[in-house]
């Protein structure tokens, strides 16, 4: 493609006036592939703030950004006005501690992390492996905190961890997050397998009901917050409460990570997709309203039309 010298100033402007240039699919806070979004989960980890770029918002930045680094595919990234690389080779220099160097960072905590494999999980992880042998036993934790296993060769960089008789391999970001990490081999009701709890994920979204919410809302100090759409919001409305959109998003994901928010919708099911991806961020009193406005209607304030 070629590259007009109007799209080549708009880039090098980006450049020039940001030291850290992430240029993805969608933004760190809504990211829209899967390699712009671990690529951010590593620059979150790193960095309080830098410069992303959406370029699904801007076909010309989208393909231009290609030429101009000669490089074919998103995400890429930039310090200091030069590319650094796309998913693949941040994920390594993180690891390896190279990105942390050509931020001016410290050098990374390469602890290895605390875990615990109870004896059933341990012999059935070791059957499991069996034939296998050669290739190493990979634990990993993404940036919404789930878990996974993973059987391939070791790439040089892992922090292994022995526990119970197994051979654990982390990347840098797993390792912090799997500190204290306890894999236990459960039976329920809806069958067997692995169970890993994660001490330093962040607590689970908790369910408010709308008995809940009125004696919060009499006594003050959290943040209702509706997630409906505004032709929804006319037709009834919790009151008061404040309409997310891409303003409140931000000013939200500003405040204290203890500060108590309330998310609603129509019967509780977007809300609670809203309150997780606030969880995930780290926020430790999220909350979703069990049933939405229709059960505040039918339970609390029969004034509040239904719909």
């Amino acid at each position: 493609m070629q590259l007009s010298e109007e799209t080549r100033a708009r880039i090098e402007q980006h450049l020039q006036s940001n030291r850290v240039v992430l240029f993805m699919k969608g933004t760190p806070r809504q990211p829209l592939c899967g390699f712009s979004a671990r690529t951010a989960a590593l620059l979150d980890s790193l960095l309080p703030d830098y410069h992303s770029v959406d370029v699904l918002e801007d076909e010309a930045i989208r393909e231009g950004i290609k030429a101009f680094g000669n490089w074919p595919t998103i995400p890429q990234l930039y310090v200091d006005g030069e590319l650094v690389g796309g998913c693949d080779i941040v994920t390594s220099m993180f690891n390896s501690g190279e990105l942390h160097a050509q931020l001016g960072l410290e050098a990374p905590d390469r602890t290895p992390p605390r875990v615990t494999i109870s004896d059933k999980a341990a012999e059935v992880i070791r059957a499991a492996m069996q034939g296998h042998e050669g290739v190493g036993l990979h634990f990993q934790v993404d940036a919404n905190w789930q878990s996974q296993f993973n059987l391939a060769p070791a790439q040089g960089h892992e922090l292994s961890v022995d526990c119970n008789g197994i051979t654990l391999l982390f990347d840098l970001a797993s390792a912090q997050r799997a500190d204290g990490a306890e894999i236990d081999w459960v039976e329920t009701v809806q069958g067997e397998g692995l169970a890993v709890t994660l001490p330093k994920a962040p607590p689970p979204v908790a369910q408010m009901s709308v008995q809940e919410l009125q004696q919060k809302m009499q006594s003050g100090g959290l943040l209702l917050v509706d997630v409906r759409t505004p032709d929804e919001r006319q037709k009834a409305v919790i009151e008061p409460s404040d309409l997310l959109d891409a303003e409140l998003m931000q000013r939200l994901e500003g405040l204290s990570k203890d500060t108590e928010m309330v998310f609603y919708c129509h019967t509780g099911n977007r809300s609670q997709v809203a309150a997780e991806h606030f969880r995930k961020q780290g926020f430790t009193a999220v909350h979703n309203l069990a049933g939405g406005i229709d059960a505040w209607s039918k339970e609390i304030d029969p004034e509040v039309p239904l719909y």
